[in-house]
């Protein structure tokens, strides 16, 4: 999608470790200016492919299968993360890495902890791709309110990237004339936080949200790619480090959590400030946070004890949502 959709890519390099070669001549048809380039494994693949990159994307990571532990499950996309951390730090230190790879409420630490080890971590290089949580609170509030275009409805959601640790904002959503209707609005609440599980379920098992989630990945990116443009008053909601950025400082103290999504401005240099929502949330919205805090406490504290131990760490507890 990045390929087929954006003018501001120059080249785009592939990296996988099968079937990267099909893909990489698939996309090569497509009438944009972008070079792609795709690697495997071998021959220095993954080198090859991150030497040189402003912005790398990580959506990697395999499908839970039957007979499949949560925490097998969790070790196996936790190492694919690491090991890609750990090459980002050794092949392109000063790249924006962008994590999309699930569960972004622990992942994300696994990265920051990876590049703190290689001396390569910035905080303001390095986010988690909630967008698609933003995305489909536009789509369910638009059809609630009869919105044609659900892009034109700017809608905070804040905490982490699953199941409760989601938290949207409605009563900060905009133009201010949108209202959810009391009766709707804990089912709404439901539907932006596991919105994956409805993909699971209408896919009857065989699968979850792919085009929704690249579609998300594809806006976060294309705004990080305007902004380190030069282009103003970008703000979008990530998942951040909040104690390296500027106006962080303030939502980690509230909430006591370092990692936690929040509207961010983006710029040349990445994130250029937090913006704390916290102030302005109403009582309901309190309680949401109160269980988002939670869940997010633990899930941070695994990814990081699995950076310092991954024989024996156990996956975060549920709910964690498919994408």
């Amino acid at each position: 999608m990045v390929k087929a959709g954006s003018a501001l890519v120059d080249e785009l390099a592939l990296y996988d470790v099968v079937n990267t070669p099909g893909v990489t001549a698939d996309l090569a048809h497509i009438s944009t200016p972008a070079k792609v380039t795709g690697y495997l494994p071998k021959d220095d693949g993954l080198k090859h492919a991150l030497t040189g990159a402003d912005i790398v994307v990580i959506p990697a990571g395999i499908p839970r299968k039957p007979g499949m532990s949560r925490d097998d499950l969790f070790k196996i996309n936790a190492g694919i993360v690491r090991d890609l951390a750990k090459g980002c730090a050794e092949f392109c230190p000063k790249a924006f890495v962008l994590v999309i790879s699930n569960p972004v409420n622990s992942t994300v630490p696994i990265a920051a902890e990876v590049l703190k080890a290689h001396h390569a971590f910035d905080a303001h290089r390095l986010f988690g791709v909630t967008t698609l949580d933003v995305v489909r609170a536009e789509t369910f509030v638009a059809e609630i309110i009869g919105e044609k275009e659900p892009q034109k409805l700017t809608i905070p959601v804040i905490g982490g990237h699953s199941g409760e640790t989601i938290v949207p904002l409605f009563s900060q959503a905009k133009p201010a004339g949108v209202k959810i209707p009391q009766e709707k609005l804990d089912a709404l609440v439901h539907r932006v936080q596991f919105g994956g599980d409805e993909v699971v379920q209408a896919k009857d098992g065989a699968g979850s949200a792919t085009l929704s989630m690249a579609y998300a990945g594809f806006r976060f990116t294309e705004k990080l790619l305007k902004a380190m443009r030069g282009e103003k008053g970008i703000v979008e909601p990530t998942y951040v480090y909040l104690r390296g950025i500027d106006g962080g400082e303030a939502v980690a103290n509230a909430t006591g959590v370092d990692f936690f999504s929040v509207p961010v401005e983006l710029g040349p240099s990445g994130a250029v400030k937090a913006h704390n929502p916290l102030p302005g949330i109403n009582a309901h919205e309190k309680t949401l946070l109160e269980a988002c805090v939670r869940g997010l406490k633990g899930n941070i504290a695994k990814g990081v004890q699995f950076v310092k131990d991954p024989d024996h760490t156990t996956a975060p507890a549920p709910p964690a949502q498919a994408k």
